[in-house]
C-alpha cells in the first residue's frame, strides 16, 4: 500500500499498485509524458461540469432577492431556493458514487450533466417559485451524480503519481474558480435577469455533454459490480442523508433544540443506523463499510468539511458585511473578491507539482494555517475599513490556501482505493464538502444571530459578524492541529526506515 502524506514525493496509487506512482516521473516529480488530445478532452469535459456546479452553488445565491421580488416568494419560501439545491446534493452523493462504479462513470455522468441541464431550463423559464425550487432540487440531483463520477474518472484514466496529481490539480482549480468567481458572474447576469443565472449554465451544460460523449472512453464495469442491486440500502442511506441536510438547514430558524429539529435528526440517525445493518449484511452493499476504515479517505472527507464549511461561511460573512453594513453594490463586492479567484487560477494548476513534493498533508496543513491567519486578519473589520490594509489581505490568502488545500484533499480522498470503489469514494469526499458547508454556516448563522446589541446597531452587527468570524478560526485551528499531527506520524516510519542502517551483503 502506497502512502500519501509524508515528504517527498507523495504517491497515491490504488491498492495493489506499487509502482504506478514512479512510472514517468522525473527527479523533479513532474510528468515527463505530454497528454494527448483525448486527455485534455476528458480533463475539459469533466473540469467544465465541476465549475458549472460550483459556479451555479454562488451565482444563485446572489439572484435570490430579483428571484423573491419577480416572483412574489416569501422570505421562507424564497430560502429553498438555495437549501432545495444543498438537500438534492447532499442527499443523492453516496448513491451518486457507488451508481458511478455499478453502472459505469461515463454513463452516470452524462446523465448527471443532462438532469442538471434540464433542472436548469426548466428554472429559467418558470414564472412559478415552487417550480423553481424543485428544478433547484433536481439541479442537485444531477451534480450529486456528477460530482463523484467526474473525480472518478480522472482517477481511472490518469496514472498514479505526478500525472494524477497535475490533473486532480487542474480539475479542482476549476471548481475553486468556480467558487470564487460566481459572485462576479452572477452579479453581472442579475444585472440583465435573474433567469440568466439558470440559462447559462443549460449551454455550459451542453457542451460538457458533448464533449463528455465524444472523448470520455467507455469504462469496463467489473463483473463483482453487476450483481443485484443493493436497493434496501440506497432507499436508507438517501433518506437519512436528506433528513441529516433538511434538520441541518431549517435549525438556524427553527432551533436547535425544538421538538421539531431533534425530531428530525433522530430519524435521520435511526435510517443511517438501518443503513449500517443492511450493508452489514447485503450480498453487494451499495457501501462496503470496509471503506469507511480507510483513514486517509475519512480524513480527507472531514478537511473537506472544514475547507468548504469555512470558505463559504466566510464569503457569507464579507457579503453581508460590505453590502449591509459598508452600502457596496453587489458587483463592488464581487470586485472585491476578485484576487481569490485570480490566485486560484494561478496556483492550483501547479498543485500537482506541489503534492508531488511535500505530500498532501503538509499541504492541507499549510493551507489551514493561511485560512486561520485569513480569518483573524478579519477579525479586524469595522465601520470604516479600508480595503487595502484590511480587508485584502485576508482575501489574498483564502486565495492562497484554497489551491493548497482543496487539491490536496481530493488526492487524499482517493489515495489507496481500488479503480471499482473511486466513485463511491469521491462520493463521501463530497458528502463531507456538502454536509461540512451546510453545518459550519447552519452554526455560523446560530451564533450571529444571538444579540449583539449592547453597542449599538452598527457595533452589534460588527460584533454579531466578529462573532461568526471566531467560529472559522476556531474550525482552521483545530484543522491544522489535527492535520499537522497525521502528518507528523505519516512521516515518522519513513524517517525511521531512511535512518536504519543498511543491512550487509
Amino acid at each position: 500500500m502506497a502512502t500519501s502524506g509524508e515528504l517527498g514525493e507523495v504517491r497515491v496509487e490504488p491498492a495493489g499498485d506499487e509502482k504506478a506512482g514512479d512510472e514517468k516521473a522525473g527527479n523533479d516529480g513532474t510528468a515527463q509524458e505530454s497528454w494527448g488530445l483525448r486527455e485534455w478532452g476528458l480533463l475539459v469535459s469533466v473540469c467544465a461540469a465541476f465549475f458549472l456546479d460550483a459556479l451555479d452553488n454562488i451565482m444563485v445565491g446572489i439572484a435570490v432577492p430579483p428571484i423573491q421580488a419577480d416572483l412574489g416568494m416569501s422570505t421562507a419560501a424564497v430560502q429553498w431556493v438555495v437549501s432545495s439545491y444543498v438537500l438534492g446534493f447532499g442527499g443523492f452523493l453516496l448513491l451518486g458514487g457507488r451508481m458511478a462504479d455499478l453502472v459505469g462513470r461515463r454513463r452516470v455522468f452524462l446523465v448527471g450533466v443532462a438532469v442538471f441541464a434540464v433542472g436548469s431550463l426548466i428554472g429559467g423559464v418558470t414564472d412559478e417559485g415552487l417550480m423553481v425550487i424543485a428544478a433547484r432540487f433536481v439541479m442537485g440531483i444531477g451534480a450529486a451524480f456528477t460530482a463523484p463520477a467526474a473525480l472518478s474518472i480522472i482517477i481511472t484514466n490518469f496514472p498514479a503519481g505526478p500525472q494524477r496529481n497535475r490533473a486532480v490539480g487542474i480539475y479542482t482549480a476549476c471548481g475553486a474558480v468556480g467558487y470564487s468567481t460566481g459572485v462576479i458572474v452572477g452579479g453581472a447576469l442579475t444585472e440583465i435577469s435573474w433567469r440568466w443565472t439558470f440559462l447559462l449554465p443549460v449551454v455550459v451544460a451542453v457542451a460538457a455533454l458533448i464533449g463528455g460523449i465524444t472523448l470520455i472512453p467507455r469504462d469496463v464495469v467489473p463483473d463483482r459490480a453487476r450483481g443485484s442491486f443493493d436497493v434496501a440500502g440506497a432507499v436508507t442511506v438517501t433518506a437519512g442523508m436528506l433528513l441529516l441536510v433538511h434538520a441541518v438547514v431549517e435549525a438556524p430558524d427553527t432551533g436547535w433544540l425544538s421538538a421539531r429539529t431533534l425530531l428530525v435528526f433522530a430519524a435521520s440517525l435511526a435510517l443511517l443506523a438501518a443503513f449500517g445493518v443492511v450493508e452489514s449484511r447485503a450480498a453487494h452493499p451499495l457501501l462496503r463499510l470496509g471503506l469507511l476504515r480507510n483513514r486517509s479517505l475519512v480524513g480527507a472527507a472531514l478537511v473537506a468539511a472544514a475547507i468548504l464549511g469555512t470558505y463559504m461561511s466566510f464569503q457569507f460573512i464579507g457579503g453581508l458585511y460590505l453590502q449591509t453594513l459598508r452600502g457596496w453594490s453587489p458587483m463592488e463586492m464581487a470586485l472585491a473578491f476578485l484576487p481569490i479567484g485570480l490566485l486560484i487560477a494561478a496556483i492550483a494548476p501547479r498543485s500537482g507539482k506541489l503534492i508531488s513534493r511535500f505530500g498532501v498533508r503538509w499541504m492541507i496543513v499549510a493551507g489551514f494555517v493561511a485560512y486561520t491567519a485569513s480569518y483573524l486578519l478579519f477579525l479586524r473589520i469595522d465601520e470604516n475599513s479600508g480595503y487595502l490594509w484590511v480587508i485584502l489581505p485576508s482575501i489574498l490568502l483564502i486565495g492562497i490556501a484554497f489551491p493548497l488545500s482543496f487539491p490536496a484533499a481530493n488526492v487524499q480522498a482517493t489515495s489507496n482505493v481500488a479503480d471499482d470503489e473511486q466513485g463511491l469514494a469521491a462520493g463521501v469526499l463530497q458528502t463531507g464538502y456538502q454536509v461540512g458547508a451546510a453545518v459550519v454556516l447552519a452554526v455560523v448563522t446560530a451564533t450571529m444571530a444571538v444579540d449583539h446589541t449592547g453597542g449599538g446597531e452598527g457595533a452589534g452587527t460588527l460584533d454579531g459578524y466578529r462573532a461568526g468570524l471566531w467560529v472559522l478560526v476556531a474550525v482552521s485551528a483545530v484543522t491544522v492541529v489535527l492535520t499537522a499531527v497525521a502528518a507528523v506520524r505519516a512521516a515518522a516510519p519513513r524517517r525511521a526506515s531512511a535512518d536504519a542502517p543498511t543491512p550487509p551483503r
